[in-house]
């Protein structure tokens, strides 16, 4: 730090110090509270989620993951285009943002904000700038992931 300080002039040297002074303490339990009990909360919607598809559709707990999934996804969305998400994203942090519904939301916020550019251009063009490079990371891993379980399937004797 001291080094640093040979090179700032005494109004950058007194500039940090006022910088520091008034600077805010984030307050990380509570942010990290806030964010476990937000993302639990929506793992715990997704679960009823999935008992639903269990319970009224038939399907079993193997299967009900993927309407599950495309259920969290589609909620985010409608809650992102209230502005409710964002609401949510500013409480919670990195709460909302991990689990699914956070990709819903990243995917929605680009096509809105880019709305007043027409539909083709402004929403078509930008929804897919995350999802794009999301599903084609998937399918690549996907690819690769069946061809270790392939070879290790033909030639490793599992």
């Amino acid at each position: 730090m001291a080094q640093k300080n040979k090179t700032k002039t005494p109004e950058q040297i007194q500039y940090d110090q006022m910088q520091k002074k008034h600077e805010l303490k984030r307050p990380i339990l509570k942010n990290c509270i806030r964010a476990f009990f937000v993302g639990g909360t929506i793992c715990l919607i997704g679960q009823a989620i999935t008992y639903f598809y269990i319970y009224y559709f038939d399907f079993t707990e193997k299967t009900a993951g993927n309407p599950t999934v495309a259920t969290m996804v589609f909620i985010a969305m409608i809650l992102t285009g209230f502005g409710l998400y964002d609401r949510l994203g500013q409480f919670a942090g990195a709460g909302s943002a991990v689990p699914v519904t956070g990709f819903g939301n990243a995917v929605i916020s680009s096509a809105i904000e880019h709305r007043t550019e027409g539909l083709v251009l402004g929403v078509g063009g930008n929804i897919f700038k995350l999802a794009g490079s999301v599903i084609v990371f998937g399918v690549f891993s996907a690819f690769v992931v069946a061809l270790i379980k392939t070879f290790f399937m033909q030639w490793g004797g599992f």
